[in-house]
């Protein structure tokens, strides 16, 4: 019963060690913000929601990761509706798309999310 014990105690003890080391580093979230939305014109009953924006990834160490935008669907004959989708980031500008029915529209739209990247030193 003893090693056991011992064996326990000292698994418990890397675990904290690698812990602890892995949350020392300080994290960073890269600035999003958009620089230009638009709708593109209706083709076979559909229509593309772009949008640019500028990435400043400075602080980080990495040269791309994930970023959420939440948006509020309208839809002529269907209740409104709330949803989120998941794009990536790279540094510098990125522009995202997001395919629509003819019948719906974008009433708000905004950065939900941004993943966490390692900060410089």
């Amino acid at each position: 019963m003893y090693r056991s014990s011992l064996s326990v105690l000292l698994a418990g003890v890397a675990l904290l060690i690698g812990v602890t080391q892995t949350t020392s580093q300080q994290l960073c979230r890269p600035t999003l913000a958009f620089t230009e939305v638009r709708f593109s014109e209706i083709r076979n009953q559909h229509r593309v929601w772009t949008a640019a924006l500028s990435v400043d990834a400075s602080r980080c160490t990495t040269t791309s990761g994930r970023f959420q935008i939440s948006f509020d669907r309208l839809k002529e004959t269907a209740p409104d509706l709330l949803f989120t989708e998941q794009f990536e980031w790279s540094p510098g500008h990125v522009e995202v798309s997001l395919n629509f029915w003819a019948d719906e529209a974008v009433l708000d739209y905004s950065i939900a999310y941004v993943e966490p990247c390692a900060c410089r030193n």
